[in-house]
């Protein structure tokens, strides 16, 4: 039987809220179900000092590929084979996949936003306003990068953080990246055409919490993205709604993630609405 491992270090640490089941575990395995693949995909905690022993035992079971989740995403790499570009970008990986004898580390967190942005806009050219410089930010950066944006105005309250990853994205990914350091409001540039929430703010349970951003800079068509998938409706979606602009919610980016891991790993097109209503479901939505 194939299988894909999970290695995750907390059930649900990446969306804030027990639930009944695992949300990744329940979208992947609707996605088998619906196109009659006879797969599993296993949620395990692994202890970071087994995490080479456990890419060893997935490489000698013949698993197909396995997903890397916080701590894991850069120490992963060390036992791999080689890296795909956006990977080797962002010097993490979420995504590792079985290519001959090979596995080899890819990482699908920003190439699942893309995927989302371009169902309302293609990125090319496009000039955005981002908020964060966390894992979340440095993986959508470097492929809206990669996708041909022309600029990206990096919000983050850390000078450090936001200095590293703006100095990537110059560097490495050759976009043009401006800096705002602060906790004031920020303003959204003339002429901003996507802006997006890559940080934690609004997660449950603060689900309230509000982000450092003048909302009165939101314009109707202008495309707003919020990454954070508990709860699918946050503060700032509502609120780029009800000024008329095309929001992309958290689902979106996890749904295309997926899409494009099931991709990687049997060569199938996964039907994304299976997933997103397993989501749905999952979440109470």
């Amino acid at each position: 039987m194939s299988k894909e491992l999970n290695f995750k270090q907390e059930l649900t640490a990446c969306f804030g809220k027990p639930v009944a089941e695992n949300p990744t575990q329940a979208m992947v395995e609707a996605a088998y179900r619906h196109h009659n693949l006879h797969w599993r995909y296993l949620t395990i905690e692994v202890d970071p000092a087994d995490l080479g022993d456990a890419v060893r035992g997935a490489r000698a079971m013949g698993f197909r590929g396995f997903n890397c989740t916080i701590p894991h995403k850069v120490a992963v790499i060390q036992h791999l084979d080689g890296l795909g570009e956006s990977a080797s970008l962002m010097g993490a990986v979420n995504c590792v996949v079985r290519r001959g004898d090979k596995l080899i580390g890819e990482n699908t967190d920003g190439l699942g936003f893309v995927q989302s942005l371009r169902t309302l806009t293609d990125p090319k050219g496009k000039r955005v306003l981002m908020l964060g410089a966390g894992g979340a930010a440095r993986a959508i950066g470097v492929e809206l990068a990669l996708a041909g944006a022309s600029q990206i105005t990096l919000v983050n309250r850390s000078a450090e953080r936001g200095q590293t990853l703006a100095a990537l994205l110059r560097d490495k990914a050759k976009i043009a990246c401006e800096l705002v350091v602060g906790t004031a409001d920020a303003k959204i540039p003339e002429g901003t055409d996507v802006v997006i929430n890559a940080t934690s703010i609004g997660l449950y349970p603060d689900v309230n919490a509000r982000l450092p951003l003048d909302t009165t800079g939101l314009k109707p068509g202008m495309v707003v993205a919020d990454v954070i998938p508990n709860p699918p409706t946050t503060r700032l979606v509502r609120e780029a709604r009800d000024k008329g602009c095309k929001v992309i919610d958290g689902l979106g980016m996890l749904v295309n993630q997926g899409v494009i891991g099931i991709k990687h790993w049997s060569g199938i097109d996964p039907d994304p609405t299976v997933m997103r209503k397993a989501l749905e479901d999952v979440f109470g939505v």
